[in-house]
């Protein structure tokens, strides 16, 4: 059996015992504050990075893995035998890290195969273990990049920002939109859709907007197709939770996760943010 490894990026928000039984390799995005840039998971944690973002003037940006640095870990893992790679990463549409990854394979002898995810988050996770247990019972590495290609098409994330204002700092609302949206209570739904987020639904009142985020897990839930979810957040593990717990009530067998979302996602959606996410069958 050849060996092969596992690379991604931080937007999968791997654990430790993850990293560890899967062979996973994990190269950190970056936040940039006006003080200097910040490796995810490294140089940061996601609590220091929330109170870095409440105290910020400036909205601070985010930044991919350098190619140099790609590259040093495909060198590193061809010299500790492996015969090949697979690096699934974060939505080309969000992130330059699949390109980077597609250029610094075209540099190395050691044979890489990235895969662009077209979402982040807990997706990634499940797409990983289901490649790893294609590998295991004896499908060839080609087979398996195609297998997740497929898989990019039936992964779902939706999410609620709690309020617009991070959007509005980081420029994808108007101040106008911001003021409106804090008087009225509107929420946005926003959810991946080949691989891009767009606003899905405006809304008045979060039950409303999770509700709608809700649907589309009912839908699939109805055709069989689910049977994990991620009660996805930016810092708000306690709405996720109660999140978790009425869909346990719904859906006894389900299981649901609560899963923390990358410093990146935060950036842009904001603290409080809550989603919902999954990988149908």
């Amino acid at each position: 059996m050849k060996k092969i490894a596992w690379i991604t990026d931080t937007a999968a928000q791997l654990d430790d015992a993850f990293i560890q039984k899967h062979d996973v390799y994990v190269l950190p995005l970056s936040v940039v504050f006006s003080d200097g840039t910040y490796r995810e998971s490294i140089d940061l944690t996601q609590k220091e990075f929330y109170d870095k973002l409440r105290e910020a003037k400036a909205s601070p940006k985010t930044s991919q893995p350098a190619i140099g640095e790609m590259l040093a870990l495909y060198e590193k893992l061809e010299a500790e035998g492996y015969d090949s790679a697979i690096a699934l990463h974060l939505s080309s549409g969000l992130s330059g890290t699949f390109e980077s990854a597609q250029s610094a394979a075209k540099m190395t002898d050691f044979k890489v195969y990235p895969v662009d995810s077209k979402i982040g988050s807990f997706p990634m996770v499940k797409m990983i273990e289901a490649g790893n247990e294609l590998l295991e019972n004896g499908k060839e590495v080609e087979e398996v990049v195609e297998a997740l290609k497929g898989m990019t098409a039936k992964a779902h994330l939706s999410f609620i920002p709690s309020s617009l204002n991070q959007l509005h700092k980081s420029g994808r609302v108007s101040g106008t939109q911001n003021f409106l949206s804090n008087i009225l209570n509107i929420k946005l739904v926003i959810t991946f859709v080949d691989g891009i987020t767009v606003m899905k639904e405006k809304v008045r009142s979060n039950k409303r907007a999770k509700n709608n985020v809700t649907e589309a897990l009912r839908a699939d839930m109805a055709a069989g197709t689910v049977t994990e979810v991620a009660a996805i957040h930016c810092n708000n593990a306690v709405d996720a939770e109660t999140w978790k717990n009425e869909l346990l009530q719904e859906f006894p067998d389900l299981k649901v996760e609560v899963v923390q979302l990358s410093v990146c996602v935060g950036v842009h959606a904001g603290e409080g943010t809550t989603g919902l996410s999954w990988l149908a069958k």
